[in-house]
């Protein structure tokens, strides 16, 4: 398959696969128990195999050392005053120390598996040293998962896309915990404009994909 790249260098980045959305015993801004089962469940099959293939899988960690550096973002600030909104927790989501920010059991690889934790905006190049991190590892290629959709998938999507990288969203390793119809059309705009969308399996059979090196 043509994805714009010679020699393709892949990465998963994985947004926000932690215990803040998808734990409901702690979670401050929860995705629906149905959801957080099948994402996770996704992830672990498409990381299991990513690691065979020498495929590094980066976890991107959404936290903040208080409610100030949520509060600057003048939309996220109406929403916490909505108390009808999803996401009227935000200023409490993810605060340094809360369980929270740890990533969910089962996905993280401590020995291989790489770290990014100061992810703050729904952009995950913004104020956090992923594109060092890409581009120190030649990756050319990133294969994006997590949550939400609508919001931090999209968001970083359209960023790496801007950045000249060439963007797979596995469609089952996404969702959101918002409505549905929100992740159907984060796809879409993806698939019309930004990157591929592709289910895992047709992820792990892509050729290009198969044996890497790094």
């Amino acid at each position: 398959m043509n994805f714009g790249v010679d020699n393709v260098r892949a990465a998963i980045v994985a947004i926000d696969l932690h215990r803040g959305h998808l734990d409901m015993s702690v979670a401050t801004m929860p995705a629906t128990q149905e959801i957080a089962d099948q994402v996770v469940a996704a992830n672990r099959s498409l990381f299991d195999w990513a690691r065979t293939q020498a495929i590094p899988v980066i976890h991107l960690v959404t936290q903040y050392r208080d409610a100030e550096e949520i509060r600057l973002n003048a939309f996220w600030r109406t929403r916490a005053e909505d108390p009808n909104n999803p996401r009227k927790n935000v200023l409490k989501h993810n605060i340094i120390g809360m369980p929270g920010g740890e990533i969910m059991p089962g996905l993280l690889d401590t020995t291989r598996d790489w770290i990014v934790d100061t992810k703050k905006r729904y952009n995950c190049f913004v104020a956090t040293d992923l594109e060092l991190l890409l581009k120190s590892h030649g990756i050319n290629t990133l294969i994006i998962t997590g949550v939400n959709t609508n919001s931090c998938i999209l968001s970083t999507v359209t960023a790496a896309c801007s950045m000249d990288y060439a963007v797979i969203v596995p469609s089952d390793c996404v969702n959101t915990m918002d409505q549905p119809a929100l992740h159907d059309a984060a796809l879409l705009c993806i698939r019309t404009a930004f990157g591929f969308v592709m289910t895992s399996t047709e992820v792990m059979d892509l050729p290009e994909l198969q044996g890497e090196s790094l």
